[in-house]
């Protein structure tokens, strides 16, 4: 089979590859018939993202047809159209059974990686890294799927593969971000980063009672995206100072709930920007916190700060001290995707939302390295790609 792989920083390959087989009673063979391309997939194009070999496998974007069930797959049938989470999930340890299901204990192969690095392992992940268990993603035209008993959700025919294919990961990742907020009705809700992640972040923040939502980026196509189909009022960093902005907005309190939709590669402005730059350059630091450090700094008092932006380490000169000071609550971590499967597409059946508004560009797989290149510099307005193998 055709699939992208990694081979280093800024180089990404259409290879063939064999094809995935079952190994396991309760894997399923799954054909892809469209996939994506995530922001956080270029932390890996990116080089900033360690244990990646050459040769792996990309994507955790996907969906398509079962071809292939193990013995143990009793919830699916060859035939079933199917969304796939990003997290693999066993859905029998405590974790699973508390809907965590990103903090699975039995789905990372490499546990002890991850051990070294945070202390304790998170779920495995497709086409992410051997720190998360080395699986191949689904940036190919078939792929292996795990746990499919668990993870995988059958989709009606009457919506399209655009239309569901983001429940694999950027809605579900921003409803999480509004929701583990648990903010009262009539809330303002401030959001870093009008990518997918965002996007779908401000969409779920007005679904779940927020009254006002402001977003902050500096790319004008972003920025519009988020003004004409998420509704929200928009600020651009380059030309406001952001937390006189946010605070003259919202009466000198400031956000009842940040979002940081960024990660470890954000931008800013000024000499601590390109500290933080030389200091990833030389893997002295692995991620610019700036927009964290932001809404941190932005968050009103008593306030929370959700950080579904992906970070893979440790970053420099976070204001622990305006946190505490002003007795924020965090909440952060990989989407439990599997919790909020039904419900979203439930949301999407009944017209509440159709994430496909965030897509702007469609290839073949075979031009996914032009693809990579395309959304990692933003060239021609792009802001999210699906390819179909």
């Amino acid at each position: 089979m055709k699939a992208l792989c990694w081979f280093g920083k800024n180089d990404i390959r259409l290879q063939r590859v064999p094809d995935p087989k079952i190994i396991n009673p309760r894997d399923a063979i799954i054909k892809v018939s469209l996939t994506a391309i995530c922001g956080s997939d270029l932390h890996l194009y990116d080089g900033h993202i360690p244990t990646m070999e050459r040769g792996d496998i990309l994507g955790h974007e996907f969906m398509g047809e079962v071809v292939e069930i193990g013995r143990e797959v009793e919830n699916l049938s060859v035939g079933d159209r199917v969304v796939v989470p990003f997290p693999i999930a066993c859905g029998s340890c405590h974790y699973c059974h508390d809907d965590s299901f990103a903090l699975c204990d039995n789905s990372n192969p490499n546990a002890w990686m991850a051990e070294r690095s945070f202390g304790y392992s998170p779920a495995g992940i497709f086409g992410y890294s051997h720190l998360y268990g080395g699986y191949a993603g689904g940036q190919a035209e078939y792929v292996r799927v795990p746990f499919a008993d668990v993870g995988p959700i059958k989709v009606p025919e009457s919506l399209s593969d655009e239309e569901v294919l983001f429940l694999s990961d950027v809605f579900p990742t921003g409803y999480q971000a509004a929701d583990v907020a648990q903010f009262e009705p009539g809330s303002t809700v401030a959001i870093w980063g009008c990518g997918p992640v965002g996007l779908l972040a401000i969409k779920s923040a007005y679904m779940l009672g927020a009254e006002r939502v402001i977003a902050i980026d500096h790319v004008p196509e972003r920025l519009a995206l988020a003004r004409h189909q998420g509704g929200a009022e928009v600020l651009n960093f380059t030309d406001d100072p952001i937390l006189d902005a946010l605070k003259e907005m919202t009466g000198g309190r400031g956000p009842d709930v940040c979002i940081e939709a960024v990660g470890m590669e954000a931008h800013g402005e000024g000499m601590l920007d390109w500290y933080d730059k030389a200091k990833q350059t030389f893997r002295a630091e692995t991620g610019r916190p700036h927009a964290l450090r932001q809404a941190i700094m932005a968050c009103g008092k008593g306030g929370t700060v959700v950080i579904p932006g992906v970070f893979g380490g440790i970053v420099d000169k976070i204001p622990l001290g305006a946190a505490f000071s002003k007795g924020l609550t965090f909440k952060m971590g990989q989407t439990h995707v599997q919790k909020y499967l039904a419900p979203l597409l439930k949301n999407i059946e009944s017209g509440d939302i159709d994430p496909a508004f965030i897509i702007t560009h469609r290839f073949d797989l075979e031009d996914g390295p032009q693809a990579y290149d395309m959304f990692k510099n933003k060239l021609d307005n792009c802001v999210k790609v699906v390819l179909t193998p």
